[in-house]
């Protein structure tokens, strides 16, 4: 089942999809346009992987790291679909990250590789926009590149777990203005998704909603004002984006 969290009439309530339209708890059908969508769930800690693709790293030069790469990010960075993301007005270079984001779906702790997957609640896909023009290395990427406010787009579905076969062999595209600039695979990632449960758990408490955003493939290309950004994630969803300005109201 395909979830989300919308506002509608000045309400936030649940919906489900059906039919390519968005179901409200009440049971109305209406489009997606008709709705103020909402991160599709409320994120606790979000842990954010650097590097984390082989060829991501070899397009930026670095050898892949040996262990994982994780910074944090706060909640003030994430909007829903079809929200729109501000490019500051002094950077030269700003860039999508196309991504799977895992929720996590009970606490736990010190947890192995062998026993991960019982502890995701399901997925959803997370464009993890990046200014490089404040990055000071890719190995310490600083608050102003990775936690402004909108950066973070999230959505549209959550996806239950059992709903997806294998997250390890998932497509990853996205489409600036209607061309594909970037595609990939989550088979791809230098640390699986067990791997990073379990590195993370070793050393602090994993709580339900917390969110692993897994990194992304090569192919990430600069954004203007004004352009549509896609990034989908095979079954698990199609999140659209639009770059503004600092003057958007």
């Amino acid at each position: 089942m395909k979830r989300a969290r919308v506002s509608y009439g000045g309400l936030i309530q649940d919906a489900t999809e059906v039919e390519g339209k968005v179901q409200l708890h009440d049971g109305r059908l209406v489009e997606e346009t008709d709705v103020v969508w909402l991160p599709p769930v409320e994120p606790e800690t979000v842990f954010t992987l650097g590097l984390n693709y082989a060829d991501h790293a070899a397009e930026l030069s670095f050898k892949a790291p040996e262990e994982p790469l994780v910074f944090l990010k706060g909640p003030n960075t994430f909007i829903g679909h079809l929200g729109h993301t501000v490019r500051p007005s002094d950077v030269t270079f700003m860039h999508y990250e196309c991504e799977l984001a895992v929720v996590i779906g009970k606490r736990g702790k010190n947890i192995k590789k062998e026993d991960a997957y019982d502890y995701v609640k399901g997925y959803t896909v997370a464009n993890d926009y990046a200014i490089r023009d404040y990055l000071e290395n890719y190995y310490r990427p600083n608050l102003r590149v990775k936690n402004r406010d909108t950066c973070t787009p999230i959505g549209p579905w959550f996806v239950d777990k059992e709903d997806i076969e294998d997250p390890m062999n998932l497509k990853l595209t996205t489409y600036i203005n209607g061309k594909v600039e970037q595609q990939g695979t989550t088979a791809d990632m230098v640390f699986s998704i067990p791997d990073l449960i379990e590195y993370l758990s070793s050393f602090m408490t994993l709580n339900e909603n917390d969110i692993i955003l897994t990194g992304t493939p090569k192919g990430s290309v600069d954004t203007k004002i004004g352009d549509e950004v896609v990034t989908e994630v095979e079954g698990v969803g199609r999140l659209v984006n639009t770059i503004v300005g600092e003057d958007y109201k």
